[in-house]
């Protein structure tokens, strides 16, 4: 043990390492405010569809050469979260089979692109690499870690400060509106917050993985919590807490960070699940 906590100390030493522990910290807290909500509003496959937008975004940024991306990746992405999240209802096309739709076919016409049009010698590791995360989170500049310590405390304020309004558009719109909340404003923040987290975690865990950050937490906390400000709490610490394991453990065994933290949450919801059985278990008796 001695041995580990030397090795850990000696990589803490360079910054890199830092950034990525804070970024990785930073992405695990915002996609856990927001899976809850999500979860909730059955719309717990929604990050999976952004980030397949977030590829294709990122694959005609690749094609134009483009330098910041995020130029491109960002207002796309927060384009379809806004009609996904708050056009899916009135739609002829329902909510889940727009995001499979949207999901499909950003993806293929990413993948399809990067061939036709492809500037990279390595185009199957390039593709990789996005898809399932990388070591990116291992090689960020100090631009990029203020921009998503930026980004991220937008993201947890406007989640404080309109908390009871994302509560109350959560549990029952219909009686939201009623009551002279405005739904729709708040449904577009929703919108908003959760394409900005898409957008970075795509550099945590890679595009497939994303809905990892989102669900994991919030199903896992709501096996043992039952009210939305416990499971809200729980899914953040939940959510930090794995997240740092995740990439303690894929520096010290030089595994993928992105699959080290989701399989590290999958085994956290294994516990939570067991915690919750033996607990109605408990109360049973």
């Amino acid at each position: 043990m001695a041995a580990v906590f030397e090795k850990l100390s000696l990589y803490f030493e360079y910054s890199f390492v830092r950034y990525a522990l804070i970024t990785g910290v930073l992405i695990a807290l915002c996609s856990s405010l927001m899976g809850v909500t999500l979860v909730l509003k059955r719309f717990s496959f929604i990050g999976d569809g952004l980030s397949h937008v977030a590829f294709g975004a990122m694959a005609i940024a690749a094609i134009l050469n483009i330098s910041n991306d995020m130029l491109i990746i960002m207002p796309v992405t927060i384009i379809c979260a806004v009609l996904l999240l708050m056009g899916g209802r009135n739609r002829k096309i329902k909510g889940d089979a727009a995001v499979a739709m949207i999901s499909v076919g950003s993806l293929a016409i990413g993948y399809l692109v990067l061939n036709i049009f492809s500037t990279s010698s390595n185009l199957s590791g390039d593709v990789c690499s996005t898809l399932f995360g990388s070591t990116s989170i291992l090689t960020l500049s100090s631009a990029e870690v203020w921009l998503s310590v930026a980004l991220s405390a937008v993201v947890v304020i406007l989640f404080i400060l309109f908390y009871n309004k994302i509560f109350a558009v959560t549990f029952d719109e219909s009686f939201a509106v009623a009551t002279g909340t405005r739904a729709a404003a708040y449904n577009l923040l929703i919108s908003v917050i959760i394409a900005v987290i898409i957008v970075l975690a795509m550099n945590l865990v890679g595009s497939l993985l994303i809905s990892a950050l989102v669900i994991f937490p919030a199903l896992s906390s709501m096996r043992v919590f039952k009210s939305f400000k416990a499971v809200t709490i729980s899914s953040a610490v939940f959510s930090v807490v794995c997240a740092v394991l995740g990439i303690l453990v894929s520096i010290l065994a030089g595994t993928p960070v992105g699959s080290t933290i989701v399989a590290i949450d999958i085994v956290g919801f294994l516990v939570f699940f067991a915690v919750g059985v033996a607990t109605k278990r408990v109360k049973g008796a």
